[in-house]
């Protein structure tokens, strides 16, 4: 499919493409979604395979034949406690987390385009349980980026629960509070949302992006 084709079919702007393909702007959901659509995917195989709009199929299978990143993923609270002697160990300040034997491969493109990220402080995260439903599901995954430990901009963050467990959460900084002030949100208005100090909470890193089957 042509540039001018894509557009066309797409509804986005060649000046936005251009912009896209040179990492000048991020993607976004709207934009995957229509370039989905266009080239007869679903957003969640472009995200995943790295097939990115406007890239040939020459450029798609050099990156198949090696440019990728390696990234792992923490195991589950089930895991952890089932499969013990087959967990890889990961340190993480004070704590020594348990992640899967096998990692995630993205598209070097991918994690410096879309993620803005360096792939060595990626780490992917199963949510558990209903506090972030809709936005997360219990059993979705999530990409954190773990240089980011400081709870801005407002957002989606990876944190440590009172029970040692790594857990998704928006996070809202209270800028008026002296000293500064969190205040932790569950999406699901079932659960209610709580506050801390900043230096009572431990941040693991920041949401990124999510990664759940259709």
């Amino acid at each position: 499919m042509s540039r001018s084709e894509l557009v066309k079919r797409s509804g986005v702007s060649k000046q936005q493409l251009s912009r896209l393909e040179n990492g000048l702007i991020r993607l976004r959901l709207d934009h995957l979604k229509r370039f989905a659509n266009a080239l007869g995917y679903s957003p969640d195989q472009i995200l995943l395979w790295g097939r990115y709009p406007g890239t040939s199929e020459a450029q798609i299978q050099g990156e198949a034949r090696g440019a990728s990143e390696h990234v792992p993923e923490l195991a589950s609270r089930s895991e952890a406690g089932s499969d013990y002697s087959k967990l890889r160990k990961r340190k993480e300040g004070q704590h020594v987390e348990r992640v899967k034997a096998e990692d995630w491969a993205f598209p070097a493109s991918f994690v410096t385009r879309q993620l803005q990220a360096s792939a060595k402080n990626l780490l992917v995260i199963e949510a558990e349980g209903d506090a972030m439903a809709p936005t997360i599901m219990s059993g979705e995954k999530v990409i954190v980026d773990t240089g980011h430990k400081t709870p801005s901009p407002d957002g989606l963050y990876a944190i440590r629960d009172p029970f040692e467990n790594v857990i998704i959460r928006r996070l809202q900084l209270l800028r008026a509070a002296q000293p500064s002030r969190v205040k932790i949100i569950s999406d699901n208005p079932k659960h209610a949302a709580e506050e801390l100090e900043l230096s009572d909470l431990e941040i693991i890193g920041k949401a990124l992006c999510g990664l759940k089957l259709l």
